[in-house]
């Protein structure tokens, strides 16, 4: 291996490392931190970027780059190395006091938005929001101008590398054409059914012993990983010490357990990625609609099937019914509870078949915002507008069950929306692909042999890293590159 190469992966070693701290502090941020501490804690965050940011547009990289380019032995090596220049020529484009706004206004706007929401505080949220959106607009600028796209399309490529609007407008479009008459056609088979909504209180202790014990069958790896509460679920930390968060509410277990096998979906792809050289882009997840892809598949095509519900069903009932059986917590009425179609504000809360409504709304908002045709105070109108097109719901004056519920934009992740539904179809393929390998998986299943599924995910996805594209990487694992129609088969299959 030549010196330039070598010294490349010094670099993004060292890089890796001080991510892992900046990672660890933003992880205390969202779920220990004393709320007086955010202003140190973002400043911190802010030199911690910063300094990265440096380090990966030193002017030596550049060297460093085109010589290990003369010398490059193997196929993985060129991958390598491909991956490192594209991750820093993402970078060399941004300036230093970009970075450092960015991170300390983002920082800023997501910390008062935990009280703001609470509170329905739009006019205060606005505020935060609009310095948000603006430094958004700037970076989306700076990085059309060096690759000849739109703002949006700039910032999609963070998430999303390959995906543009034309094809989101394509495949939404199509979404639309189809969903209304599912969502009714779902609710109105499901209409005579008798389902029982839990009622009493599920402490927070037994629904974190529940959310435990589930992750425990799903396969995370505890000597790796932990799970805390934070005002947002999320996973974060690194390869070697995965962070999950999740959130509860005594008066219903519903939402957090799957909120928790969602984000253990995205937990076993993290801790399954390439173990040599972690350190290296090559070895990082290769998308946002590929690790969506995981914790969907988690979530959705496992989690609510039938097979896996009768698998958690007794933890259930050990957990949250004092070991005594309950109406609510029978297998067939966690089926119903799990599969009900019911249009709702939330979106973590959402069904599958109005999840993608949800991401719609959200994507045409972002889209134009960033853009420059909306401001952010159009955001409340246009939002109460779409809810009341696609989901045919009132959220006027409702802030904080509306536009202010999730935490992406106060964050600055304009562009990573598109990746849930991208996602949801990506997990409808896969799943499709293994049955088509393994056609008693579903058998499978229902004994509590999941291994046969982490180990084809192993196999062909988790491992991988960014060995392949995303379309050559679906194609590997499935046959073919993303096809929206696995998608709606399932919904038909398993709704209508």
């Amino acid at each position: 291996m030549s010196k330039a190469y070598n010294n490349l992966v010094e670099r993004f070693q060292k890089i890796y490392r001080l991510q892992h701290l900046g990672s660890i502090a933003g992880w205390d941020q969202a779920a220990n931190m004393p709320s007086g501490g955010n202003n140190a804690r973002s400043a911190a965050l802010a030199e911690l970027n910063t300094l990265l940011h440096q380090l990966i547009t030193d002017q030596d990289m550049d060297y460093w780059l085109k010589e290990a380019e003369k010398d490059t032995p193997d196929h993985d090596t060129r991958c390598s190395l491909a991956e490192m220049t594209l991750e820093y020529q993402k970078a060399n484009i941004i300036p230093d006091d970009l970075v450092r706004a960015q991170t300390l206004t983002s920082n800023q706007c997501e910390h008062a938005w935990r009280t703001q929401r609470a509170d329905n505080d739009w006019t205060g949220f606005a505020k935060n929001l609009q310095e948000v959106v603006n430094l958004s607009r700037q970076e989306a600028t700076i990085r059309a101008e060096h690759t000849d796209t739109s703002a949006y399309n700039a910032l999609l490529e963070l998430y999303e590398p390959g995906v543009n609007t034309q094809a989101l407008d394509t495949l939404f479009g199509d979404l639309k054409t189809w969903l209304p008459g599912y969502i009714q056609q779902a609710k109105d088979k499901q209409s005579s059914r008798k389902t029982i909504q839990p009622t009493g209180t599920f402490s927070q202790e037994n629904q974190e012993a529940l959310g435990l014990d589930v992750m425990k069958l799903l396969g995370f790896d505890f000597d790796h990983g932990r799970l805390d509460v934070s005002t947002h679920p999320f996973c974060g930390g690194v390869n070697e010490d995965v962070r999950m968060t999740t959130r509860y509410s005594e008066d219903n277990f519903v939402e957090a357990l799957m909120g928790t096998i969602h984000e253990t979906g995205h937990a076993r792809y993290n801790q399954n990625l390439p173990k040599d050289n972690p350190e290296l882009p090559i070895s990082f997840y290769r998308s946002m609609s590929i690790h969506e892809g995981q914790s969907l598949f988690f979530e959705m095509q496992l989690g609510r099937s039938s097979e896996f519900l009768s698998l958690i069903q007794p933890l259930i009932v050990k957990h949250l019914c004092h070991g005594k059986q309950a109406p609510f917590a029978s297998l067939d009425n966690l089926e119903k509870i799990y599969t009900e179609v019911r249009p709702g504000f939330i979106r973590v809360d959402a069904d599958e078949i109005t999840y993608p409504a949800h991401i719609i709304l959200r994507y045409e908002i972002e889209r134009d915002l960033i853009e420059g045709n909306i401001e952010v105070n159009d955001i409340p109108d246009l939002w109460q507008q779409k809810m009341k097109d696609y989901l045919g719901l009132d959220v006027a004056g409702d802030h904080k069950n509306g536009c202010m519920q999730d935490i992406h934009w106060p964050m600055g992740a304009f562009g990573y929306f598109p990746s849930y539904t991208l996602g949801a179809m990506t997990a409808a393929q896969l799943f499709a692909a293994q049955k088509k390998a393994m056609p008693d998986i579903t058998d499978q299943i229902r004994q509590g042999n999941l291994t046969p599924i982490f180990d084809w995910l192993q196999e062909n996805i988790w491992s991988q890293g960014r060995r392949f594209s995303t379309s050559e990487l679906m194609t590997r694992a499935t046959g073919e590159p993303l096809n929206a129609n696995f998608f709606r088969e399932h919904v038909k299959q398993r709704y209508l």
